[in-house]
C-alpha cells in the first residue's frame, strides 16, 4: 500500500498546525466533536428530503470510548460519513473544509428552518489531534455505502487510505495518545475524569449528546448482617454510561423555558458566588448581527477584583462551542464586573478559534452590550435602590475610575450611576437627585473631599455653602475630586470645590469690601506668611468662615486630597505634584483677633498662636503635622 503526501506544503504546514496555531493542546477534544456534530448535522438535514436514512433527531450521539491497554481514544459519530474520494480531498488537503463546502451548497434559510448550524468553517481542527496523538486513524462509511475506509497518518511523512469495513454509517476517529514525558501527561487524556472536564469546558452545549463510560460508586451488600440482621453496605466503583454535555444552553432558552430562579442558580454554579447577583440581563439579537446573552451584576466583588491578576470578560461561544473562557473585547474596562456568556454565529474568529478577528460585529455586539447593561444598572437604581447601593458599595470606584479613564471618554454613560453622600440628607443621592433638589438661586454643584465622608461634611470651607441652606457632596475616595474635573457640568451646573474656588456666593459690593478688608490687615496677613514660611504660598482673610477661626484650602487645579492621592503612589517624588496652600484666616473669631492684638503686644507668644492656628488648619484638612510633638509643645507654651 503506497503511501500518499499531503498537499499544499504539508511538511511545513502541518507542523505549523501543531505547534503554532493552538495555544492549548486540550482543545483537540473540541475540534474532534465539533466535526462529528457537524457529520451528524449533516445526515440531519438529509433525513428531511430522504426517507431511507431511517434515523430521527433522538438518534443521534457522539461516544467518546478510551481503551487504556491500546492506549486509544475514540470519538465516534453517526453522521454522514466519508467516502474515499471524501477523505482524500478533506483530510489529504490541509485547510479544506467539508463543511464549509457544504455550508456553501445549501440554502442558508432551509439550514435555519431545519435547526442545523454547522461548526467547521477552516479544515483544520482536525490536525490538532496530533498535538496528542503520535498516530490518527479514521474509520469512516458514508452514508449510502456498503464499504468503509481507513486512513491513517502518523503525521507529515503522509497518510494511506484503505478499504475497510464498519457496521453502520458514521466516522471513528482514533487516537493513539502519545507517550507521558517529564513535561507533558498525555496520559490524561485517557482518564474518564479528564475528558468530562474537558466537554464540560469546550463542548458542553454542542446540540447533539455525547456519550462516555464514567466512572462512578454505587452501594453493594456484602453479604454480612450487623447485630440487628440489618444487612451491611459497602460501596463498589463501576463505570457508567453517561451523556456528558448539557447541550441546550440556557442562554438559547426562552423565559418560559428558562426561569429567572434556573439563571441565577447558573449564575452561583458557574462563576463560583454565594451571592445571588444584582441583576440578570438576557439578549437575543437579530439583525446586522445576531446573538444571545445571559449576563450578571454581581454584588460583591471578588478577592482580587482590584488587582492586575484579576481576569475580566465574558465567556464567548460560537454555536454552543466555548471559543474564550474569559474574552475581554465585549466589555468595556468600567463595566469589567460583569460576568455572563455571549453566544454568536457570526463572529470572525481566526483559523484556531481561539481567538477573535477584531471586526465589526464584534463591536456592534461589545456597544450593544455597554447600552444593555448602562441601561440595567439604571433601572436597578431607580427600582431597588438597596440593592443598587449594595453594589454601588461593591464596584461604585470602577465606575468612577471608568469616568476619568481615557480622557474621559465614558463620562456620559457613567455619569447617570454615581452616587454620593449627601451633608444634608445623610445618604446617598445621584447626580440627578442633587441637581433635581438644587434652589434656583444655586449656581453650583459644591462638593467637599477628605478621608471620611463625615470629615468632609464638617470642614471649615462648608460652612458659607450650608448657611446659604445648599447641600454639598462628600467624597471620600482619592479618585472623587479627578471625576469632579473630568465631568465639569452635569444639568448645566458646574462643580465646585469648596475648598479650592470661588463659591460664587457674594455680590461685587462683597468682593470690594473683602479687599478692603484685605488691605486694611495687610501687616497680620504678613506677619502670619512670616510665621508660617514656605508651608503655605499665601495667607488671606477668609470669606468662607463663620464659626472657624482658620482652614487650609488651595489654589490651581491640584487640591489637597489629589495632593494625597499623587504623595499614595509608590516611588512618587514627595516635591511634585504639590497643592499651593493658602491659609485662611477668620477676621471675626477670638482667636484671630486675639493673634492681632499679641501682635504688637507680644509677637513671641503671636509667633506661638500664628503656628498653632495653621497646624489646626492642618488637622483640619487631614494634614498631619511634620512634628507632632513640637506641635503638643507649641500648644503647651500658650498655657
Amino acid at each position: 500500500m503506497a503511501k500518499k503526501q499531503f498537499k499544499a506544503e504539508s511538511r511545513r504546514l502541518l507542523d505549523m498546525m501543531i505547534n503554532s496555531i493552538y495555544t492549548h493542546r486540550e482543545i483537540f477534544l473540541r475540534e474532534l466533536i465539533s466535526n462529528a456534530s457537524d457529520a451528524i448535522d449533516k445526515l440531519c438535514f438529509l433525513s428531511l428530503t430522504d426517507d431511507k436514512v431511517g434515523l430521527t433527531r433522538e438518534d443521534f450521539s457522539i461516544r467518546l470510548t478510551v481503551d487504556n491497554d491500546a492506549r486509544t481514544l475514540t470519538v465516534s459519530d453517526n453522521g454522514i460519513g466519508m467516502t474515499a474520494e471524501e477523505l482524500e480531498k478533506d483530510l489529504g488537503v490541509i485547510a479544506r473544509s467539508g463543511t464549509h463546502a457544504f455550508r456553501s451548497e445549501q440554502d442558508a434559510g432551509e439550514l435555519e428552518k431545519a435547526d442545523i448550524d454547522v461548526i467547521g468553517r477552516f479544515g483544520v481542527g482536525f490536525y490538532s489531534a496530533f498535538m496528542v496523538a503520535s498516530k490518527v486513524t479514521v474509520i469512516s462509511r458514508a452514508y449510502g455505502q456498503e464499504k468503509a475506509n481507513r486512513w491513517e497518518s502518523s503525521g507529515a511523512d503522509g497518510y494511506t487510505i484503505t478499504e475497510c469495513e464498519k457496521d453502520g454509517v458514521g466516522t471513528d476517529v482514533v487516537l493513539t495518545i502519545k507517550e507521558d514525558t517529564d513535561d507533558d501527561r498525555f496520559g490524561d487524556y485517557l482518564t474518564s475524569w479528564k475528558l468530562k472536564e474537558l466537554v464540560k469546558k469546550y463542548s458542553d452545549y454542542v446540540r447533539w449528546p455525547i456519550r462516555m463510560e464514567v466512572e462512578t460508586t454505587r452501594k453493594i451488600e456484602t453479604g454480612e448482617t450487623d447485630e440487628n440482621g440489618v444487612p451491611k453496605m459497602d460501596w463498589e466503583t463501576v463505570m457508567e454510561e453517561q451523556t456528558v454535555n448539557s447541550m441546550v444552553p440556557l442562554w438559547q432558552r426562552s423565559r418560559k423555558e428558562a426561569t429567572d430562579e434556573e439563571c441565577v442558580a447558573f449564575y452561583k454554579d458557574t462563576f463560583r458566588d454565594s451571592d445571588d447577583p444584582a441583576a440578570v440581563i438576557r439578549v437575543n439579537a437579530e439583525g446586522a448581527v445576531s446573538y444571545r446573552c445571559l449576563l450578571f451584576i454581581p454584588v460583591r466583588a471578588p478577592y482580587d477584583f482590584y488587582t492586575r491578576e484579576y481576569r475580566p470578560g465574558l465567556r464567548l461561544y460560537s454555536n454552543g462551542v466555548m471559543i474564550m473562557e474569559q474574552c475581554p473585547d465585549l466589555l468595556p474596562e468600567c463595566f469589567r464586573f460583569v460576568r455572563g456568556v455571549v453566544d454568536s454565529p457570526d463572529l470572525s474568529l481566526n483559523i484556531s478559534r481561539e481567538m477573535l478577528q477584531h471586526d465589526r460585529q464584534l463591536k456592534l455586539i461589545a456597544n450593544n452590550l455597554e447600552k444593555k447593561i448602562k441601561s440595567e444598572l439604571k433601572k436597578l437604581m431607580d427600582s431597588d435602590r438597596d440593592k443598587y447601593e449594595k453594589f454601588y458599595a461593591a464596584f461604585g470606584v470602577q465606575l468612577k475610575y471608568g469616568v476619568v479613564s481615557d480622557y474621559g471618554m465614558k463620562r456620559e454613560l457613567l455619569s447617570d450611576l454615581l452616587l454620593y453622600w449627601s451633608a444634608d440628607r445623610e445618604k446617598m443621592i445621584s447626580l440627578k437627585e442633587y441637581t433635581d433638589a438644587m434652589p434656583e438661586s444655586q449656581k453650583f454643584i459644591y462638593y467637599a473631599g477628605a478621608d471620611t465622608v463625615e470629615r468632609a461634611a464638617k470642614l471649615p470651607q462648608t460652612e458659607q455653602v450650608r448657611a446659604r441652606g445648599y447641600d454639598i457632596l462628600c467624597f471620600d475616595h482619592d479618585v472623587d475630586e479627578f471625576v469632579a474635573q473630568i465631568l465639569g457640568v452635569y444639568g448645566e451646573k458646574p462643580f465646585c470645590n469648596v475648598a479650592s474656588q470661588d463659591l460664587g456666593l457674594e455680590s461685587d459690593e462683597e468682593k470690594a469690601e473683602a479687599e478692603k478688608a484685605d488691605a486694611a490687615n495687610r501687616d497680620l496677613l504678613a506677619f502670619v506668611k512670616e510665621q508660617a514660611g514656605d508651608r503655605v504660598a499665601n495667607v488671606r482673610l477668609s470669606r468662607k468662615l463663620k464659626n472657624h477661626a482658620v482652614c487650609l484650602s488651595s489654589e490651581g487645579e491640584i487640591t489637597l486630597e489629589m495632593e494625597k492621592y499623587f504623595h499614595s503612589i509608590p516611588g512618587s517624588d514627595p516635591d511634585a505634584m504639590k497643592a499651593v496652600r493658602v491659609l485662611e484666616l477668620n477676621l471675626e473669631h477670638p482667636a484671630v483677633k486675639k493673634l492681632d492684638e499679641a501682635r504688637t503686644a507680644d509677637p513671641e507668644r503671636a509667633s506661638v498662636m500664628a503656628k498653632v492656628l495653621l497646624a489646626q488648619a492642618e488637622l483640619a484638612a487631614g494634614v498631619l503635622p511634620d512634628d507632632p510633638a513640637a506641635y503638643g509643645d507649641l500648644v503647651c507654651s500658650l498655657f
